[in-house]
Formats: C-alpha cells, sequence, structure tokens
C-alpha cells in the first residue's frame, strides 16, 4: 500500500463531487482494496528516497502496532499530551520533540485520559540506502542507539530549528514545485545530521524513558517471551496480578486486546526474520506460532499480503 496513492485516488473521488463527508471517502477507498483499519501497518515508500508529509488521529483513537522497512522520523506538533510507544519502552511526548524510529522496531501513540485535542505530527520516512549513504559522509555513525530509536526535546533548546526544516520540507511535498524532490531529499540530509550531532553532543535534550509501569513490563515480557507459549493467565501470573487487570489496562491504554498486541509483536518479529533470509517455517515457529497456516493466516490478516508476498517486495516497506 503506498500513501501516495491513496491520496490522489481520495482526491479523485472528491472531485467528483460524489463525496459528502469523511466517511464515503473510507467506504470508497476500502472497495478499491484499501484497509484502513491497519492504515499503519504496512505502507510502502512512494519516493525511493524520501516521502514526508503530515498526518493527525483523532484523540482517543487507535493506531496499532506496526513497524516499517525504512527510517521514520516524527515531529509532534500537538500541544495536548500524548504518550509513545517504541518497542517495550513509553516516552510522554511533548510539542516540538522528535523521533527516530529504525527499520523493524515497532512503536505506536497511546493516548491518555488528558489527550482532548487531536494528535498532529510531521511525517519523514527516510530508506535505508538513504540514510546508508549519508552514514558514508558521517564516517559511519549510527543515527539510533542499540535499542532501534532516539527522542530529541527541542523545545528550549538549541535544535529547535530542527522543527521548522521539517515543516519546510513538509510543505516542499506539498507544494510539489519544480525540483521538490531535490529540496526534500537535501533537506532531509541537514535535519539527520543536526539530529544525530544533537544526539551526540546534548545530553540534556535527549529524552527518557517513563517509569515503567505495568503495561511496560508487560511488553517487555512479551518482547523477551515471543518464541514461548504466551498465556493472558500465565502472564497475569508473572506480576502477580489479575487476567481482568492486565486485560483492562490493553483495553483502556493500547485500545486492543491483550492477544492481539502479541499478534502483532509476533508478525513484526516474522518480517524482521523474513527480511532476514530465514525459510518461512522456521520463521513460524521462532515468533511462537503453532504451525505455518497460523502464521499465515495472522499475517495475511494483519498486513493485507501473504509472507511469501511480503519477501519478494522491493524492500521498500
Amino acid at each position: 500500500m503506498k500513501l501516495g496513492e491513496m491520496k490522489l485516488l481520495a482526491e479523485e473521488f472528491v472531485r467528483t463531487g460524489d463525496c459528502r463527508d469523511v466517511n464515503e471517502v473510507r467506504e470508497f477507498l476500502k472497495s478499491r482494496g484499501y484497509d484502513l483499519n491497519n492504515l499503519y501497518q504496512e505502507l510502502e515508500m512512494t519516493s525511493r528516497l524520501v516521502d514526508t508529509h503530515q498526518d493527525v488521529s483523532e484523540a482517543g483513537g487507535v493506531v496499532q502496532l506496526h513497524s516499517h522497512g525504512f527510517y521514520e522520523m516524527i515531529c509532534c506538533r500537538s500541544q495536548s499530551s500524548v504518550q509513545y510507544l517504541i518497542g517495550s519502552e513509553r516516552y510522554r511526548l511533548k510539542q516540538g520533540d522528535i523521533i527516530l524510529v529504525a527499520p523493524g522496531i515497532p512503536h505506536r501513540p497511546i493516548w491518555t485520559t488528558e489527550t482532548t485535542t487531536p494528535y498532529h505530527r510531521e511525517v519523514i520516512w527516510i530508506s535505508r540506502e538513504f540514510v546508508e549513504g549519508l552514514r558514508t559522509h558521517l564516517h559511519g555513525a549510527d543515527f539510533e542507539d542499540a535499542r532501534g530509536h532516539a527522542l530529541l526535546h527541542t523545545k528550549g533548546s538549541k535544535w529547535t530549528s530542527l522543527v521548522e526544516y521539517i515543516h519546510e520540507g513538509v510543505a516542499e511535498a506539498e507544494k510539489k514545485e519544480f525540483g521538490w524532490q531535490t529540496m526534500v531529499c537535501a533537506n532531509t540530509a541537514r535535519i539527520l545530521t543536526l539530529f544525530i550531532r544533537a544526539i551526540k553532543e546534548d545530553a540534556s535534550a535527549q529524552a527518557k524513558a517513563e517509569r515503567p509501569e505495568l503495561l511496560d513490563k508487560v511488553m517487555d515480557y512479551v518482547e523477551r517471551n515471543l518464541s514461548e507459549k504466551i498465556t493472558l493467565e500465565g502472564t497475569a501470573k508473572q506480576f502477580l496480578v489479575s487476567s481482568s487487570t492486565i486485560s483492562q489496562i490493553f483495553q483502556k491504554q493500547m485500545g486492543v486486546s491483550f492477544y492481539r498486541v502479541v499478534t502483532q509483536r509476533r508478525l513484526i518479529a516474522a518480517k524482521n526474520k523474513i527480511n532476514s533470509g530465514i525459510p518461512m517455517e522456521e520463521v513460524a515457529e521462532q515468533v511462537g506460532f503453532n504451525d505455518y497456516s497460523t502464521f499465515y493466516r495472522a499475517f495475511k490478516q494483519e498486513y493485507g499480503i501473504s509472507p511469501r508476498q511480503y519477501k519478494n517486495l522491493d524492500g521498500t516497506v
């Protein structure tokens, strides 16, 4: 699924005059094979090197746990409180915060009880090819830490210009004037270079994860036991709480069931293993599925394509 293609279809539908509200746009896209319930699960880049756009999610909405085959940089433009889960660590986002997530790392926003306004962010998708090319000019510097991500507080620091640079890139992509792709790529190289400079030079601007709560501990437990049998009852016993306590936490904070999150995390691990060349049947076993047919059905339901179709993609997802 390419976001650019989906936007063009939606714009064309709106221009026909047959569209009266956003629900009709959703139904139209669904009729063309775009499952908006899993919108963030398996998006392809439109460009070979860099894509950039702005995105808005309503307060209380659910963006599923997902990963990408490319780097994703997210700049929070919202003033309301939004938390962000990356792997098994959770951060409280502030306006002006910038997140960089490496390929294959699970992540998603979490709405808190204080969140009343939409979660507005500007996003840059960056291919591995682009990052590797830039890395050669930065003496092999890493753009993320060993956990596969980095988060920078820009507000009140000397790095506030990064927010404006990201905004400039989004504006270029929206206007699509002559040479806009070159401008976006050049701007992204500047952003990444300054971002890594900030991470290296300014420890005070680096965000720290929230103190682990039960949700975080359970996510870490799931992360470490993907290949094993994971049950709600067994997990509850690990933390000396009731099964209903675990269920309520996931439903309240994640908007989905405990088992849905476990399945999503297993499928993300499966994508990473497929990309590394592990045989398909071994992938299913290594991420905790009882047999290949169960794995196949779960993968197809979550991403809309089979594991083998995913394997044959061109590497942009």
